[in-house]
């Protein structure tokens, strides 16, 4: 046969996975082929595959005479809206893309070359575990991917999307990278599966109530995204990939913006006038930041904080902000975990912060004392302590206690601290403080319940503002809000070239 002939005939195999019939079934399950997926993110005819041809190498229980080019995974290198990615594609109709020997040195060969070249690394995971059949060579494998991921972390990003299934050790490649997509009802991860699981506890559950998108999206925290199909994770990946840097020496990236009319008038209508009426951080966060920019992340975990990603006057920034509408915006443990990896993954890749605060403390109770709020809590307060790009902090409402220090103070190291004339900066609640300063005049007054009135009334007029710390400083301006907008671009502008170094160390304890 001519040899032009033979190639032609490998690269047509190659495209063809584990033949017409598993990709019919893949399809029959609603789910796209790691090709097809590839095609969908990447620019038009930028894909260059890597290792096409490659097979694995093990010879027990039968597999010297099952051979696949590619051996379950397509990997290679592309452009997304002309930027240079990395990529691996397991393919389910391969082994049910079980991770082998040289399935594993594929991607780790891209992930080199992904932290050479300062590029993302783009992982859609569709695979049933470890190749059972080679044993340890394949447990190997995992490791030398999950030693790659440890070692980008914070140099290039990672993403993963879940489009199948990803169990045992695999979860824990995905569990190092930056963001987690998963897709509904096809894909679910877990470290033991529902027959372990009944083994062990003797619990029935299905894999999709021990694993699925919703469990951990929702319960665990583990997904920050989740989409109704391949085709939407794909588009969400694009997406999120918009605001990143390609590594962490470049910039946040921007979009043309000219400046006009920055004014927002309705901004001043959002906050109630009785404190204690809940509002949605939303429509604040929509209203400052560039038009329809907002991507929010974690959305369905730890309601009473939102975090996410947002544009203004172009220039890519990150937000973190308290929820009034859902527990009042209280920090507790998962929503201190949430905002901290949100907030170190901004400081990683050099997006700017933009905090809005309104926040009446940390949750109490037994619950949250035995699940650790105290270290909890600290992993927001020494991811922020520790972030070096610029950082500002709006201060909506209330700011009361420890967590008034928490959400990126002045005292913890941001930049600008801007508070609008419905703040609130005190150690706690006017009732509560004039109950514990006031207890004796309250207790030997002839009527108790007026003179709390009247006591909480004198606190709340002297500490239920923002100017008592602007007197100190710990404020840099009081602001009007329909201003906001304006005020933060311009200061924005201000701190691009803010420089700042941490002490020169190993590096920090963070309290894990």
């Amino acid at each position: 046969m001519e040899r032009r002939e033979i190639l032609k005939n490998k690269i047509s195999e190659s495209k063809l996975g584990g033949g017409e019939k598993r990709i019919e079934a893949q399809h029959s399950k609603g789910k796209l082929t790691a090709r097809e997926r590839l095609d969908l993110l990447l620019d038009r005819h930028s894909f260059e595959e890597i290792g096409a041809f490659v097979k694995h190498r093990s010879t027990d229980f039968g597999l010297d005479k099952q051979h696949y080019p590619g051996d379950g995974v397509v990997t290679g290198y592309g452009t997304i809206n002309g930027r240079l990615v990395y990529v691996f594609s397991q393919d389910f109709t391969v082994f049910g893309g079980s991770l082998s020997e040289t399935h594993a040195e594929k991607i780790c060969k891209i992930m080199d070359m992904a932290m050479k070249n300062g590029a993302p690394v783009i992982g859609l995971n569709d695979s049933g575990g470890a190749r059972i059949q080679e044993g340890v060579v394949s447990l190997g494998g995992y490791a030398d991917i999950f030693y790659r991921n440890t070692l980008a972390s914070g140099v290039i990003p990672q993403i993963s999307a879940i489009m199948g299934p990803c169990a045992g050790g695999a979860v824990y490649s995905p569990a190092i990278t930056d963001f987690i997509l998963m897709v509904e009802d096809t894909s679910y991860m877990f470290v033991t599966g529902p027959n372990v699981v009944k083994t062990v506890t003797n619990e029935e559950v299905s894999s999709e109530d021990l694993g699925g998108a919703s469990v951990h999206s929702e319960k665990s925290g583990v997904a920050h995204l989740t989409a109704g199909n391949d085709v939407e994770a794909i588009e969400e990946i694009k997406t999120l990939l918009s605001y990143m840097p390609q590594n962490c020496e470049d910039p946040s990236p921007s979009v043309p913006y000219e400046l006009g009319d920055e004014s927002r008038p309705e901004l001043a209508s959002i906050v109630p006038e009785n404190a204690n009426l809940p509002y949605d951080i939303r429509e604040v966060i929509n209203g400052v930041i560039d038009k329809e920019s907002f991507f929010e992340v974690h959305e369905n975990f730890a309601p009473n904080i939102v975090v996410g990603f947002a544009r203004l006057a172009g220039k890519s920034i990150g937000v973190v902000a308290n929820q009034p509408a859902y527990l009042a915006g209280v920090l507790d443990v998962n929503s201190s975990q949430k905002g901290a990896r949100f907030v170190r993954f901004c400081d990683c890749f050099n997006i700017p912060l933009l905090v809005f605060e309104d926040v009446p403390g940390f949750l109490p109770g037994t619950d949250q004392e035995w699940n650790a709020i105290i270290t909890n809590g600290a992993k927001l307060l020494y991811a922020f302590s520790e972030a070096t790009v610029p950082r500002i902090t709006v201060i909506t409402r209330k700011a009361y206690g420890g967590a008034y220090d928490v959400m990126n103070s002045k005292h913890i190291g941001a930049d600008m601290n801007f508070a609008w004339p419905s703040a609130e900066i005190a150690v706690m609640g006017a009732k509560g403080a004039a109950e514990i300063i006031f207890r004796r005049e309250i207790a030997d007054s002839d009527n108790p319940e007026e003179a709390l009135k009247e006591k909480e009334a004198e606190y709340a007029g002297i500490f239920a503002n923002p100017y008592r710390a602007a007197e100190r400083g710990f404020i840099d301006e009081v602001i009007f809000p329909e201003d906001t907008r304006f005020k933060l671009i311009k200061a924005f502008k201000m701190l691009e070239n803010k420089v700042d170094k941490l002490p020169a160390k190993k590096h920090g304890n963070i309290p894990l």
